[in-house]
């Protein structure tokens, strides 16, 4: 890495796509600012701007290449480096920019800084992307900004090869860093006066594959945490969340009763075409624990809508083993094309039509299902985290099992935990009531 003081710089990120994405985006800022630039948004000027990708739909890709026309119109003579997913798979294509000067590869962001060559740009954009199958790095991030809630990236990559993802070829096979190391960045955090942590990567439940250690292991360690007042496990394959862990939490005081499972379609021949890893009936069983022991915990739900193969009567046996789960919020996707996945070798194309309004029946299943557990929490009291954001004088928090409650401003209660009484739902569907003294 060069040492060359590049005080007086301005460094500009942006973010596509998932919170993984925005840890490393955060570590990647703090590299840039340990060789003197300043961090400034996207949207003013500056001598480097860096896209972090996401490639997940065709929609991120075009992002992707309208943000690259919309900084080089801000300073032309900026340097422009985009990196992430999109970068990786698709390296030739975001190189055609003459406005790009490098494409960095997932293995390469790590050691981002060593690329801006004091800031010349290039003639044409200069590749650096490792093939998927070679990348062994670990790059360890954590989000760092309103000195609340923070993403721990603890494992990454994914040896899945779902039909309909791409990951596995964006961001190589799975792999992670020691739970020493991850529990010394977890101490970081806490000494930064940060009081929740939430878990992330790609499949956070392969964890340990790389070091012969298990996220069961990797969980219980992180409970041992001192200054970390809450830690969210985040997304986990439901055949990687034992029914071991789902019972250590409910006893754990420091992670916190929420759930978030990845089920993308509620049919077990939709998950066969899928390559998915468990069946419904598993799917199922999970949920019925974590409610058997925490029925105050919120579980959040992925699914996709009009995968190829999905005809009427399978979004239908779908539709209805969601609508009848204990689940309090569903994430929905419309299936994506993406190239180089088996998927697209299944017959049965679903018309894009038909994909949005399968999408709109799944997110009126979502809003019922979500007001319903907010308002099964009214009455109660829960711990609340509140947060610097601020709005028309008004903060707001989050409980432990992840309801939105919303105070008067009050300076005092910023990164502090309060016991609270959830009273009523408002116009906006944050939960107001009273902090229990």
């Amino acid at each position: 890495m060069t040492e060359k003081d590049y005080s007086g710089k301005k460094v500009a990120f942006y973010t596509l796509g998932c919170k993984l994405n925005f840890a490393e985006t955060s570590s990647m800022a703090r590299q840039f600012e340990e060789l003197g630039f300043e961090r400034v948004e996207y949207t003013d000027q500056a001598d480097v701007y860096i896209i972090n990708s996401c490639t997940v739909t065709a929609e991120s890709d075009k992002k992707s290449r309208n943000l690259i026309r919309s900084a080089m119109k801000r300073n032309p003579d900026a340097l422009m480096m985009v990196t992430g997913c999109y970068a990786q798979l698709k390296s030739d294509e975001i190189a055609r920019f003459e406005e790009v000067d490098y494409v960095l590869g997932s293995g390469e962001k790590n050691n981002i800084t060593a690329y801006i060559n004091d800031l010349q740009k290039n003639h044409q954009a200069i590749i650096r992307v490792t093939d998927h199958r070679k990348i062994k790095n670990f790059f360890s991030a954590y989000s760092y900004g309103d000195r609340t809630r923070t993403f721990l990236k603890v494992q990454d990559g994914c040896n899945y090869f779902c039909t309909f993802c791409t990951i596995p070829m964006a961001r190589g096979m799975s792999r992670n860093d020691s739970i020493a190391n991850t529990i010394a960045e977890a101490r970081q955090i806490a000494a930064k006066g940060i009081k929740e942590i939430i878990l992330t990567g790609v499949n956070i439940g392969d964890f340990g594959r790389s070091t012969g250690e298990t996220f069961f292991d990797l969980v219980k360690a992180l409970d041992q945490v001192e200054g970390i007042e809450r830690i969210r496990i985040s997304s986990v394959e439901p055949n990687l969340l034992t029914n071991e862990i789902i019972e250590f939490v409910a006893e754990s005081k420091r992670i916190v009763p929420h759930f978030h499972l990845p089920l993308q379609a509620g049919s077990d021949e939709v998950l066969k075409l899928m390559k998915r890893k468990y069946t419904t009936e598993l799917f199922a069983s999970r949920v019925e624990k974590i409610k058997s022991l925490m029925p105050d915990a919120f579980i959040g739900v992925d699914v996709i809508a009009g995968t190829n193969g999905e005809t009427d009567e399978l979004f239908a046996q779908s539709y209805q083993f969601i609508a009848n789960l204990d689940v309090s919020q569903l994430h929905v996707f419309p299936y994506s094309e993406r190239p180089g996945t088996f998927a697209l070798k299944i017959p049965g194309k679903v018309p894009v039509v038909v994909r949005k309004e399968r999408v709109q029946r799944y997110i009126e299943l979502s809003e019922r299902k979500h007001n319903m557990f907010y308002h099964s929490q009214l009455g109660t009291t829960r711990a609340v985290l509140f947060e610097h954001q601020s709005k028309n004088n008004r903060m707001f928090g989050w409980t432990d099992n992840y309801v939105r409650v919303e105070v008067p401003y009050n300076e005092e209660l910023v990164n502090c935990v309060r016991t609270f009484k959830l009273e009523t739902i408002n116009n906006e569907g944050h939960v107001e009531g009273k902090i229990i003294n």
